[in-house]
């Protein structure tokens, strides 16, 4: 074994995780929030992009919208959703901010006596976001450092960095249903993107392994991915303990 020198981005300063919603300059509002999408229009969407807004938010919604400075740092923005939480007495929404890696970071609830649907979620989401601070975002600051990687002398394959980011190039992967954005958060972590939505498809993180990432999905489940002949490979977990493998190619 021998060692070498590589260098590698590493975000300091104010680190993302233990931030407050406060912290984060830009929001990420969906264009269509999931629990309502297959309901009649309620405005919901609009009316949380103006009540961020009213907080002194930047609201982001399709990616291609995102400004630089976000699509640069995905992990500066936090992702908002509304669920229908609703009793039969009450129409009722549980409001919720996550970061990059899916940890909840603001949650607030709202409820309304008003029968009517549309104009009760309205009122309750109203309600939830009364709790929402108003953003004083902070800085955060990338730097460089070196450090030291130990790497297997024998096989001259190996003695070079890891091709996972450096080979990589294409930016936009699909599997023939979705067309996803690979956004570098830094060496070790990378998300990949849908258009259009406000929480990232899936989020890799370096294992002890090279080229095999611990992957958290949107639904929140943990599973592996893996570069292959130059594609994202992940374990896509199933009902009953299965995986499947679903293939992201470059385009």
């Amino acid at each position: 074994m021998k060692k070498i020198t590589v260098f590698t981005l590493m975000l300091a300063g104010i680190a993302v995780l233990g931030q407050k919603v406060s912290d984060y300059k830009y929001i990420s509002v969906p264009e269509k929030l999931k629990d309502f999408e297959n309901k009649e229009p309620y405005g919901l969407e609009a009316l949380l992009a103006k009540g961020l807004a009213g907080k002194k938010y930047i609201v982001v919604q399709t990616l291609k919208d995102w400004p630089a400075e976000a699509k640069d740092n995905p992990c500066s923005v936090g992702y908002a959703n509304v669920s229908d939480n609703s009793s039969i007495l009450k129409n009722k929404v549980l409001f919720e901010i996550k970061d990059c890696n899916q940890k909840v970071i603001f949650s607030a609830k709202g409820a309304s006596n008003i029968k009517s649907f549309k104009e009760g979620f309205q009122d309750a989401l109203k309600e939830a976001i009364v709790a929402v601070p108003v953003s004083n975002p902070v800085e955060i600051v990338q730097t460089v450092k070196t450090e030291p990687v130990s790497v297997p002398s024998e096989n001259k394959s190996e003695t070079a960095p890891s091709s996972s980011v450096s080979e990589n190039k294409s930016e936009k992967y699909t599997n023939g249903k979705l067309d996803l954005q690979k956004i570098q958060v830094d060496a070790s972590q990378f998300i990949l993107a849908e258009s259009g939505s406000s929480v990232p498809f899936a989020v890799f993180k370096a294992s002890s392994k090279r080229d095999v990432f611990r992957v958290k999905l949107r639904d929140g489940s943990s599973t592996i991915g893996y570069f292959e002949n130059g594609n994202i490979v992940i374990d896509m977990p199933q009902s009953g303990g299965d995986f499947t493998k679903e293939v992201f190619s470059g385009k």
